[in-house]
This record gives C-alpha cells, structure tokens and sequence, in this order.
C-alpha cells in the first residue's frame, strides 16, 4: 500500500535579523517549508545599521588608540623635530573612507547570509509583512513597490521585527546635526564636538569611539556614573578611561531639549545648563518593531512598552507563533536573538530543546579596554542569597604579565562561586578584547565547573587567560 503524502511543515518568519536568519536556516534544516519575510535586507537591523558596522566603526578607533597608545612599549609614531615633538600629525583618519568600508562590509554580510539562506531551500520575499491571524501572513512585497500581496500560509511563525533607536519629540533626529546611531554613518567627517546623550551601551560605545578618533565629546549621564548596568568596578574603570581620553562626562544629567542652531546644536539640560556642539548623538534606548503588525489580534500577548511576550523557549501567548530578538521583553543580544531563533523552530518541530538560561548569557560592551560578563553579578547575588552564600575574588590585570608586556594593565577578571560547593557562577572581565576572553568562563557557567576544575585546566604563560586561572586557583583557598 502506498504511504500518504505528508505535507511539510510550514514555516513563515517575519525578520530577517539574527533571529529570524537562524529560525529559518534550523527550519530548512529540519526539513521545513520556510519563507522568510524581510524589508530591507538579510542580516536585519544588527547586520546593516547596528551591530557589525558599529562594532566595525569601535575596532577603527581600537586600531586608532593602539597606535597612540604603542609609546609605552618603545614604538615612535611620529617623525620629531630638532625639539622632539611631532612635525606632522601622529594619525589621520578618512572618516568617509572608513564609513564607507564598513558599510560595504555590511552589505557583504547581508549577500552571504542571504545565499546561506537560497542555499538551504529558503524562499526569501522582501517586503513589508504583517500577521493574518495565528496562521497566516500578508506580505506587500517590494517589488511591486507595495501594490501586490502574498498570503503566506504557516504552521509556525516567527516574529522576529527587532527594534528601532528611541526619538524624543524634544530631540528629534534630522540626519544631519542631530542624530541616531543609525544615522552616523553618513556623516563626512569626524565631528568637531559630538555631545553623546545616553551613557548606557550604545552611548559608551559611540563616545569612547569618536572621542578616540578625535572628536570632542561630552558624554551627558542621568546617573551618577556612566554604564549603569554594569559591575560597578568595571564602569569605575572606564569612566577613568574616558577622562583620561578627555571626554567630559557630565553626571546626573538629564537632556531636556536638543534644537538647531546656525552651526550645530543646543543641549538644554533640566537643571537649565546648557552645552553646545556641532552635532548630538541621542542614545536613550529603542522600542521594539511590533506596531502594525497585527499581534494582538492574532493572540500574541504584548508588554506596555509594545515587546513580545515570550517564555523561555521563544513562545508567544499564542502556541503557533514564536518571537525572537530585540523585538521581545527578552534579552536584546544578538547572540540571544539567535539562540531563540533556533529555540522556536526546535521546539516547533518537537526537537530536543533545551530552555534558554539568562544567567548563562554571555555579553559584552566594546568600549576600550571592554567590559564582558556572564552568570550572577554582584547586585544579583547580594540580592537573591545574601553575601555569605558566595564567595568573590579579583586578579588586577597590573599583575597580569601579559598585560604588562602589552601595555594594558587598567582592568581585571572577577570571579564568583557558590561557597558551598566552589561551582563558578558568573564572572566580569575587563581588558582589551574581554570578548574574546570570556568565553572561557561561559563554558564554566553553562556546565557548572568547580573553580578546581577550572584552575586545574593549563593556561598558557605568559597570557591574559592567566588571570582566570589566578582567580579560580585563589578562591580554592576561601
């Protein structure tokens, strides 16, 4: 007897970001029919606008600071005179050049995730989408130039819309003097004085780029230091940093107003102050991408602040329809979108699936030296258990030999462990390419080694791994 055709399972994903790209790679992958709806490139938001040229723009001005800094190890950078000062400029930058490059290099990403994607058997439809109940999708595709509708019909689908930069009505963005992060790489040159509004991730990041690649920046903080979700001695260290860059970090200030003027703008401030500059930078969060898009018609639960609600396998209220991203009341990484990309499209298709754990969640702030945590921190800890249930040690990078070889010795690597029974459970380091380095530690997170384990594995000597190890091998002896 013949067996009867089984239909595939289909699979809409409204996105095309980190979250949506690997919901739809697992979905081709596992064996489904997968359509995947993005209106202005593969990639999204993090890979065009956001992530990889910003992080592009932050390693120019990495590239830009070792130069500066490479006098502490002997190296002159500079032709001197008969007085020994520098007859010429030490660096110069092409800010167009480097808009340019790293724009290009987005664009690059998108095509290569795009053919990832064709390649897997992924039906790919630029255009704008939005839900047709909790089974369905309407996409005004683009080349019709929004005329034309495809009805996409789906077992599963996947919201993966992201985010977009928060405006305020008393500052909004022109494009030209004040601006997004979006925005910024148009300008065609470094600004003259960027005052930065929002000491959060993104303003950090954009601040201790464009002050290092020679602008004049000041730094407005409604807190009373910069980087307020961070461990507070590893934001201690960068606020040192950006002063001794010659940033001005106004703290416990609040913008109230950005407006025009002849030649720049004016930064009003609530305590009446005001500062002006050539151009502004607002960095005061994002809302999420949800308006329009008929969700909570389709039963899709939403907070006040517009973000999906979803549980810790990237399901919405609604059991046919999944969420990812920036776009949720989650976690906003990429790393995260991902993962609940890939969670979603498991657990649809009755895979193994393992709930997403944001304890084990590492993450990074590319400032310079970085900040790169994973598991409790401190404000955590104390808390949920109380200081006596865990026990925390700190290497100072100073007595770091390779940090010293480098010449990078304003940081360290903290660590923190149940006292009990020495299992590690978070940890923050701050160095040069702390991304890189904390990758160690997520391991020991996710699968619960003992500081004995982690001690008793090899670093190599001389290296800025060493300090994990020193860490591990002294909380042994607490």
């Amino acid at each position: 007897m013949a067996k009867a055709y089984e239909r595939k399972h289909r699979i809409a994903v409204l996105g095309g970001g980190p979250g949506g790209y690997e919901a739809a790679l697992a979905g081709a992958q596992l064996g489904a029919e997968v359509t995947l709806i993005e209106r202005a490139g593969v990639g999204g938001a993090a890979v065009l606008t956001d992530v990889v040229p910003s992080k592009s723009l932050i390693a120019t001005a990495g590239g830009v600071q070792a130069v500066r800094d490479a006098g502490r190890l002997g190296v002159q950078t500079f032709v001197p005179g008969g007085d020994g000062k520098p007859v010429r400029p030490e660096i110069a930058l092409n800010l167009a050049a480097v808009n340019k490059r790293l724009l290009a290099m987005a664009g690059a990403q998108s095509v290569d995730m795009l053919r990832s994607l064709e390649d897997a058997g992924v039906r790919v439809v630029q255009g704008e989408g939005r839900l047709d109940g909790p089974g369905a999708v309407i996409v005004s595709t683009a080349a019709s130039g929004g005329t034309d509708f495809d009805h996409v019909d789906a077992d599963t689908i996947v919201v993966a819309v992201g985010s977009s930069p928060r405006e305020l009505d008393s500052a909004k963005p022109d494009g030209e003097r004040i601006l997004t992060w979006k925005q910024l790489y148009s300008l065609p040159a470094i600004p003259e004085h960027l005052v930065v509004v929002g000491s959060g991730v993104t303003g950090a990041e954009f601040a201790n780029a464009y002050r290092t690649l020679g602008a004049e920046v000041t730094l407005v903080s409604s807190r009373e230091q910069v980087l307020p979700g961070e461990d507070p001695d590893a934001a201690a260290v960068i606020e040192r940093e950006f002063k001794r860059l010659g940033m001005r970090v106004m703290s416990k200030s609040r913008a109230d107003a950005v407006v025009r003027t002849d030649d720049g703008v004016l930064v009003t401030l609530s305590d009446g102050r005001t500062v002006e500059a050539s151009h502004c930078l607002m960095a005061v969060g994002s809302i999420p991408n949800t308006e329009g898009l008929g969700l909570e018609k389709a039963g899709v639960a939403l907070t006040e602040s517009g973000h999906i609600r979803v549980n810790k396998v990237a399901r919405t209220a609604m059991p046919s329809i999944y969420a990812a991203g920036d776009c949720t009341d989650f976690f906003p990484l990429a790393s995260v979108a991902s993962m609940q990309g890939r969670t979603a499209i498991m657990h649809a298709l009755g895979d193994f699936v393992r709930p997403i754990d944001l304890r084990n969640v590492a993450a990074n702030v590319f400032t310079y030296p970085e900040i790169a945590t994973v598991g409790w921190n401190e404000r955590a800890l104390a808390e949920a258990s109380g200081l006596a249930q865990h026990v925390t040690y700190t290497v100072p990078l100073s007595v770091n030999p390779r940090a010293k070889m480098i010449g990078f010795t304003d940081g360290f690597v903290k660590l923190f462990a149940w006292k009990a029974s020495g299992t590690v459970i978070g940890g923050v380091i701050v160095a040069h390419r702390a991304s890189e380095l904390i990758f160690s530690l997520a391991l020991a997170v996710e699968h619960r080694l003992t500081v004995d384990q982690v001690a008793s594995a090899f670093a190599v000597y001389p290296s800025m791994t060493g300090a994990i190890t020193d860490a591990a091998r002294a909380l042994h002896m607490h």
